[in-house]
């Protein structure tokens, strides 16, 4: 792991090294120039579940995370670093079964390095390389938790023209939102794996599955006016190789009412070599010989004076023999509802429901100039493995500048009714609450 860190590290030397002909400035600037910022957060989670089989679950905890970044020297070349550490504070439940492990493990507390990286940026060109913060549709920092994920990584990033970024990126390992440092595993696999602290995963894999070989990413995105547009490539070693578009477009009308459509497509297959399909891995309940999704989705809405409403649709196509019957396989979001289908709620979507199909309703109003926003949302799943289901959502935020600048209070609910095969405990009704404070400074 180390030695991947340091050549990631020697690549963004080396690219200095090329360019240090240019206007250098002073090794001082490193300190000087340097930036350093960070965030609290408090953050309360509730399971509350219907079933008296299963007891309700809770965890607190008070989060500090801190980034540095220094000045620049040899035209471009700098370095930065995030350090995160959580803590319970004594609320730790007393046993495992009512304690929110996806919130910070079953540990009363822990820290961890989550960035460490070497940066080299010019006005066309970004490398960076390794630990670091990632943010793609199938691969980033799931920042629903007290800690974010992060990625031993290197990733380069080119602007031909404004407004337009094309990204290559090679990924060797991962940090989950609740492990102490960088492991060779994604979320399939099972928690301590190898040593890891990963809780909130699908762990689906048996313990003596082989490591995982990390995720070779290609992409591009571009932004003008109402047109959004993006489209990647991911090749999850020996797990999955996806082919991913998102488009979207904003008509402004001069009036009140600016609507919006935006469409998404996406593949899955894999090789003959793949670790789901080799240990007989079962998705939904169900295994394969090999992976196979097709999945689309469109979305429809317009904003209303301050506000936005909105519909969506997405569909996964079964396979049969596929995985799963033809489960999206999604290593850095599974389990983790932070994937970008349009109908995925906080607690779940198509990817840890199955193939199916479902569609989604989205209100939210801006009051107070912007300072409270109200969501409001109902989504239903129609999936071929774990039944029918439907989730109500409601989101208040509160942005508390006149307060403290950078202070905010977020309350995010969710109730999700239906199913089978235990799609929620006893297929009886799960409620999730989080309550969140944060502080940027």
């Amino acid at each position: 792991m180390r030695r991947k860190l340091a050549i990631a590290m020697a690549m963004a030397m080396a690219l200095c090294g090329m360019s240090a002909h240019a206007d250098s400035g002073s090794f001082n600037d490193l300190f000087t120039n340097g930036h350093v910022d960070g965030e609290l957060r408090l953050y309360d989670f509730d399971r509350l579940y219907d079933t008296p089989a299963t007891p309700d679950a809770r965890a607190l905890s008070l989060a500090a995370l801190i980034n540095g970044h220094t000045g620049t020297v040899l035209g471009g070349l700098s370095f930065g670093g995030s350090f995160a550490t959580a803590n319970m504070l004594g609320t730790k439940p007393d046993t495992i079964a009512k304690t929110d492990t996806s919130l910070m493990g079953p540990n009363s507390s822990l820290g961890a390095w989550s960035q460490a990286y070497v940066q080299y940026q010019r006005e066309w060109v970004l490398f960076r390389g390794g630990y670091q913060y990632l943010n793609t549709p199938w691969m980033g920092g799931n920042d629903s938790r007290v800690i974010p994920s992060s990625y031993n990584a290197a990733l380069l990033d080119f602007t031909p023209l404004k407004d337009w970024n094309i990204y290559a990126i090679r990924t060797f390992s991962w940090k989950s939102r609740t492990s102490l440092g960088m492991y060779d595993d994604n979320l399939y696999y099972p928690s301590t794996y190898q040593g890891d602290s990963m809780y909130g995963n699908n762990g689906s894999l048996p313990k003596t599955a082989p490591e995982a070989n990390g995720t070779w990413a290609a992409g591009t995105t571009y932004a003008t006016g109402g047109l959004k547009a993006e489209a990647w490539y991911y090749n999850f070693l020996r797990f999955a190789r996806m082919g991913y578009v998102n488009g979207s477009y904003q008509f402004t009308t001069g009036t009140p009412f600016d609507p919006y459509v935006a469409v998404q497509w996406l593949n899955e297959n894999s090789g003959s070599d793949n670790i789901l399909a080799d240990t007989h891995t079962k998705l939904v309940g169900v295994a394969g010989d090999h992976v196979k999704a097709d999945a689309w989705g469109a979305r429809i809405g317009t904003n209303i004076f301050d506000g936005s409403i909105d519909f969506a649709y997405n569909k996964l196509e079964g396979e049969s023999g596929a995985v799963g019957n033809g489960a999206l396989i999604s290593p850095y979001t599974v389990n983790y509802g932070t994937d970008p289908l349009f109908t995925t709620s906080m607690i779940r979507g198509l990817v840890e429901a199955g193939p199916g199909h479902a569609w989604k309703a989205r209100a939210q109003y801006n009051f107070f100039n912007k300072k409270l926003q109200l969501v409001a949302a109902y989504a239903k799943y129609t999936t071929l493995e774990r039944g029918d289901s439907h989730n109500v959502y409601f989101d208040i935020i509160y942005n508390m500048d006149s307060v403290l600048k950078g202070l905010q209070l977020r309350d995010r609910w969710e109730r999700s009714v239906g199913g089978s095969d235990n799609l929620n405990p006893g297929n009886e009704p799960f409620t999730y609450n989080r309550l969140m404070i944060s502080y940027k400074f």
